[in-house]
């Protein structure tokens, strides 16, 4: 089980996580770790300040890429579960752009994977970003910061 989400407007992480834990998980008992990661816009980036962004995707094939990315993370660990909500559109600092969860019965696995899914999407997901500097000016981002 699994679920991959694309939303256009602002995202509460931590209450997705609950609804998703309370709706798709609820009563397991098998569940001994939930790792998590929340990336946010920075209102910075390659030394310039950035006052919004632009996230386009091709729809299906966006989703069809992450999914395959969980697909991935599941045949290297046995996990329970996955989660990957990411925005698209029009982004202001400070709001998060992904939240991605997994669920499994022990902690390293979790952590693994989750970084896993985290440093795949970041690389391989069709993803463009288009910054508004606080110039005026645009700027497509061509590469992702390290780590």
């Amino acid at each position: 089980m699994s679920r991959v989400s694309l939303e256009t407007g602002v995202i509460d992480p931590w209450s997705l996580l609950q609804d998703y834990q309370r709706e798709q998980l609820g009563g397991r008992a098998d569940l001994g770790a939930t790792a998590t990661f929340i990336g946010s816009m920075r209102d910075f980036n390659e030394g310039d300040d950035v006052v919004a962004m632009t996230l386009e995707h091709y729809p299906g094939m966006t989703e069809a890429s992450l999914q395959g990315i969980i697909d991935e993370a599941n045949a290297k660990w046995p996990l329970l579960d996955c989660l990957i909500v990411h925005r698209v559109g029009d982004i202001n600092p400070g709001e998060a752009i992904m939240l991605v969860a997994v669920w499994s019965t022990h902690r390293r696995e979790a952590f693994e994977a989750c970084r896993y899914l985290v440093e795949e999407l970041k690389h391989r997901a069709p993803f463009w970003k288009q910054e508004t500097l606080s110039s005026g000016e645009k700027r497509w981002v061509d590469r992702n910061t390290p780590g």
